[in-house]
């Protein structure tokens, strides 16, 4: 018996999850190691906890996802996009959405840049699959590592400094609304401006891929952009709705 691919299938019947839909080689490492780490010999008995310990369940999810991020992570990428925002903005608010957005650096992000550079009216949903994380998000508290990005001067314009961290202020918090969402099976939102997905989709099998690619653009609105990670220049022949248009930026058409 394929005792990882029997796991799959519980935890999808458990959770909804579908960890087939994951690389497996990826995966089925990364599970094992937290498995034999709090003293499983077999993903049967560490099933059978994880139905009846909402904590290792948590667990689970957060070793399945790479919640490593930081403020205007790859900056000229975020430069880049400044024009681009500024044109999506001509047409009426810009409604964004950061999906699977870990601790809320990216959306946080994005809100930033709105204030200082562009200067027009937008919304943000920001989602994940793991409520840890977005609980980390919704406070806004980062470490001086997730900063390293962001100038002292903006520091100072959107941020509070709380001991040794620094906390997004309520304005920038207030534009952004966090949401548990699984992309591999809940709903998309729709006419949505921009959509940032960033250092994700490598984690997804091809045919996964397919799906999420297929429903952002559906998601986006006629010249909605995509933007993606520095590792996921690859989406073309995902689907011909969406045409490259700069380095990690994708735009639907019409």
């Amino acid at each position: 018996m394929d005792e990882y691919l029997e796991f799959t299938r519980e935890f999808f019947d458990f959770t909804g999850i579908d960890l087939q839909s994951y690389k497996r080689p990826q995966m089925e490492r990364r599970l094992t190691a937290l498995r034999n780490q709090l003293g499983f010999s077999t993903f049967k008995e560490y099933m059978a906890r994880v139905r009846k310990d909402p904590q290792l369940l948590h667990q689970t999810l957060d070793k399945m996802t790479i919640n490593v991020s930081e403020f205007l992570r790859n900056p000229e990428r975020w430069e880049a996009l400044i024009p681009h925002l500024k044109t999506l903005s001509a047409h009426g608010p810009l409604h964004a959405w950061s999906a699977a957005c870990s601790t809320g650096e990216e959306p946080y992000s994005l809100a930033l840049v709105m204030e200082e550079y562009v200067r027009q009216p937008y919304s943000i949903l920001a989602t994940d699959i793991d409520e840890n994380v977005l609980a980390q998000a919704q406070a806004g508290v980062y470490r001086p590592y997730q900063m390293r990005s962001v100038s002292e001067s903006l520091r100072r314009r959107y941020f509070d400094e709380v001991d040794d961290t620094w906390r997004v202020r309520p304005r920038l918090r207030a534009q952004v609304t966090f949401r548990k969402h699984n992309l591999l099976a809940d709903a998309y939102p729709t006419g949505m401006s921009l959509i940032i997905c960033r250092n994700v989709l490598i984690y997804f099998t091809d045919e996964a891929k397919q799906r999420v690619v297929e429903r952002f653009a559906h998601a986006l609105r006629p010249g909605g952009l995509l933007f993606v990670g520095s590792t996921e220049q690859f989406l073309k022949g995902y689907t011909e709705r969406l045409v490259n248009v700069g380095p990690f930026l994708y735009q639907r058409q019409s």
